[in-house]
């Protein structure tokens, strides 16, 4: 019996290729980008979900209370992990860990590479999962002149991992560091970017500002024991620092509490001190995409099975004459949905396969086909078999419940059930689309704005050079920077503590007369140098820092924010005092964007820099000569820096990296709206190529009693029409909703205004008309003769 309708199913197929073809490419079109997406969604749940302690560890997360605002973040003491572990029980190891990146200078006799890596905890290998090809846990960072590198380091340097222990790496020309331990690369699933880890202790002797308790910056990472109550640990925590910090309940507030560490990835962001979503809400995003172009292909099948059902009505009307029962038919037909379920599959995969390379470039991940696995073979058939199950439930239903006395007389009618439910799947497919077709609009002028907002200075021509090696002498500093101001193409040169991209460092130091000392502000703070305004282009009141004026190295330059803030009405020349050194405002600057859209523009202050704030060149090129000015800079940077390797970065390209998931989501929207409205009008196609098909004889009719081509298509098309017109009407405010959610994440952004519903609206009719006019014209075109002849 299995054979026979096996046979049937098949022979349908063939018979009607061209509805075969529609519902199959439909189908593996919906179950290859779910598929995509789903092969996403794993790789992002998976991040750092791969560590065997893993819930155990945890992240000391920091909530700051002070100036009637909420700050939240990682950012710790430095000195916090081992007073943590000695005065808590539950706490079996803490680690500190820098939340920047250290680019370093590695030398090992004549090879001499940049390498990224943090400083960490000697607790950290006993904590974490990363598999020691050479040295113990326990000895890998236990030595401040000790550090742990990768494979793939020791590989370049030594040849080998065991050839690399106990061997030494001079870094940026000035410590030797001896290699204690190997680690195995870093897994992509792996939020922890880093290539050489080196002892806390060292960190701490090279910044000695993390040894005091009123200081943040680093991160700090616990393992608890296994029966720990995470609960009253977070309720010890909580007043923690009261006891270290004396400004702690006087002058604001303070409060540590744990996040798991396998969530830190997924749920990064905090509002009002309290954990608010991150990355999972582009899980979740996408995840709803995937079932929107599952349930659309789906839709699609159920409308063309339906539809096509009076094809098989007395098929149906013949069995069950002959004794076949209600359950068996509906069996056949779910059997014939996964047959075609089966072999959209087929296809699916082999999109997945082609396109998989291109996906991976567009997101930056390194996803493959598992299929060595069985839990992959797994969701293959699970997802086929739901496919299946919900494409062919109502045909199947609707066919095997159907009268074989009315069938066999040929008095088989579509009810206005039926065909209610028809128009409901258009309609419901159509809010789909026009779901992601308003998201792709909303997405691509927020990425957009976000892309070419004037963020109060210019970063086009504007590059980063680090201050290392030699430079950071200040004889051979200014040497460098008076070179380079002749060199051709180069019109300004600064320098800046941290990148104009993304200032982080705060404190509540700063104070003026008639501040409350019971009140602590919080205002973001860098080291400049000379020339800054006039490099990066910010608008100025007053003057900038000039070599002119000795005692600017206790004046200061604050933006219009800390003005506000401070509330001096003419701020140039008012005193003003951080950190203990009083000095006076010579300058307010307009306020620019120094952090991502995310943030709104909060106070900021300029100090005039030492050398050892000098982390970064910011060198403004001509217009046009910007590879003329890099061949110059190069040059000049062999003469005088031989011993590090040059290198730069631009200015758009740091802040495009601020905004780099809201682009990958643009350019995924695109893609996918397209797809679903493409597998949107597969259905309508079809379904407006059975009407036509139905309605031969009352076209041919209609064309005897004198009706245009015109008019026939519109009589054709208009149904159809309604339906989309309907679609936009449901669509639109929850369109509305779902993308203002969105924009909430952002300080600075766009307004949903009424034309792009407007323009979804014409493109989902136009593209609607298009597909159902295509069949209409080619009805109205027919001869009559032929359609009449048989009457």
């Amino acid at each position: 019996m299995l054979q026979n309708y096996f046979k049937i199913a098949w022979r349908n197929i063939v018979r009607n290729k061209a509805f075969s073809a529609i519902n199959i490419l439909g189908l593996a079109l919906g179950m290859g980008c779910s598929l995509l997406i789903f092969l996403w969604i794993q790789d992002e749940v998976s991040v750092d979900n791969y560590h065997a302690n893993g819930p155990q560890l945890y992240n000391v997360i920091h909530r700051q209370i002070y100036d009637n605002k909420t700050e939240t973040g990682r950012f710790t003491p430095g000195v916090l992990p081992d007073e943590l572990k000695r005065q808590f029980p539950e706490i079996v190891y803490a680690a500190g860990y820098t939340g920047w990146d250290a680019d370093m200078t590695f030398t090992v006799g004549d090879k001499i590479n940049k390498e990224m890596g943090h400083w960490a905890g000697a607790d950290w290998f006993k904590m974490f999962s990363i598999p020691l090809l050479a040295g113990t846990p326990a000895t890998a960072l236990n030595s401040p002149t000790g550090m742990a590198i990768s494979h793939k380091v020791a590989d370049f340097y030594f040849g080998n991992p065991v050839a690399a222990l106990g061997k030494s790496i001079r870094i940026d020309n000035k410590n030797d560091y001896q290699v204690t331990a190997v680690f195995e690369n870093l897994p992509d699933n792996s939020s922890d970017k880093y290539d050489f880890l080196i002892n806390w202790k060292d960190c701490l002797n090279r910044n000695p500002w993390m040894k005091e308790w009123g200081n943040n910056g680093p991160h700090t990472r616990i393992m608890v024991r296994p029966n720990a109550n995470i609960a009253n640990l977070d309720a010890k925590l909580k007043p923690f620092l009261r006891k270290y910090d004396k400004n702690v309940g006087r002058t604001f507030d303070a409060q540590l509490f744990l996040q798991a560490y396998p969530d830190g990835y997924l749920y990064s962001n905090f509002k009002n001190g309290q954990q608010d979503g991150g990355r999972i809400g582009y899980v979740r995003l996408f995840g709803i995409v995937a079932i929107f172009l599952l349930l659309i292909a789906c839709i699609n099948f159920m409308n063309l099975a339906t539809a096509r059902s009076v094809k098989r009505a007395r098929e149906v009307g013949v069995r069950k004459v002959i004794g076949a029962g209600r359950a068996l038919l509906a069996g056949q037909f779910i059997g014939e949905a996964l047959l075609f379920t089966g072999l959209a599959l087929v296809i699916a995969l082999l999109l997945v396969f082609s396109l998989l390379p291109a996906f991976n470039s567009l997101t930056g991940k390194h996803i493959s086909l598992q299929a060595t696995q069985a839990s992959f073979w797994l969701v293959l058939v699970g997802m086929a078999l739901l496919t299946g199950l919900i494409a062919g439930s109502y045909p199947a239903l609707f066919l095997s419940s159907l009268e074989p006395v009315r069938v066999l007389k040929g008095a088989l009618t579509f009810g206005s059930g039926a065909r209610m439910l028809r128009q409901g799947l258009v309609v419901f497919q159509f809010v789909l689309s026009m779901l992601l077709i308003v998201g792709t609009i909303v997405v691509y002028r927020q990425v957009h704005y976000v892309q070419t907002k004037n963020l109060g200075y210019e970063r086009e021509n504007l590059i980063y050079i680090p201050v290392e090696g030699e430079l950071t002498a200040p004889s051979t500093y200014k040497m460098f920077k008076d070179e380079l101001l002749r060199q051709p193409g180069i019109s300004s040169v600064s320098s800046m503590q941290e990148a104009p991209t993304n200032i982080g460092s705060t404190t509540g130091g700063v104070s003026w007369p008639g501040k409350d000392p019971n009140v602590n502000v919080e205002i973001t703070h860098t080291a400049v140098g000379y020339d800054l305004m006039k490099t990066l282009r910010i608008k100025l009141t007053g003057r900038d820092f000039s070599p002119e004026f000795s005692t600017d190295t206790t004046n200061y330059i604050i933006n219009e924010a800390s003005a506000k803030r401070i509330g001096y009405k003419d701020p140039v020349g008012q005193p003003i005092t951080m950190w203990g050194k009083p000095g006076k405002i010579i300058g307010v600057m307009e306020d620019f964007h120094f952090q991502s859209l995310h943030i709104p523009i909060s106070p900021l202050i300029f100090r005039l820099g030492v050398e050892s704030d000098r982390q970064n060149f910011i060198i403004r090129t001509q217009p046009g000569q910007t590879t003329q000015a890099l061949v110059s800079v190069e040059t000049l940077w062999k003469q005088l820096n031989p011993k590090f390797p040059f290198a730069y970065r631009f200015a758009d390209d740091e802040y495009q990296k601020l905004y780099k998931s809201e682009s990958v989501v643009g350019s995924l929207a695109n893609y996918f709206a397209f797809l679903a409205i493409f597998i949107s009008c597969l259905g309508l196609f079809g379904l407006s190529a059975f009407t036509a098909e139905q309605r031969t004889k009352e076209i041919g009719v209609r064309k005897v009693l004198g009706a245009s081509v015109g008019g026939i298509v519109g009589l054709l098309s208009k149904d159809f029409l309604k339906l989309v017109v309907i679609a936009i009407v449901i669509s639109s405010p929850l369109a509305w909703y779902a993308m203002n959610q969105w924009l909430e994440g952002f300080a600075y952004k766009i307004d949903i205004s009424w034309w792009i519903f407007a323009l979804a609206g014409l493109l989902a009719v136009g593209i609607a008309l298009v597909t159902v006019s295509f069949q209409s014209v080619k009805a109205a075109l027919m001869n009559p003769v032929k359609s009449l002849r048989s009457d």
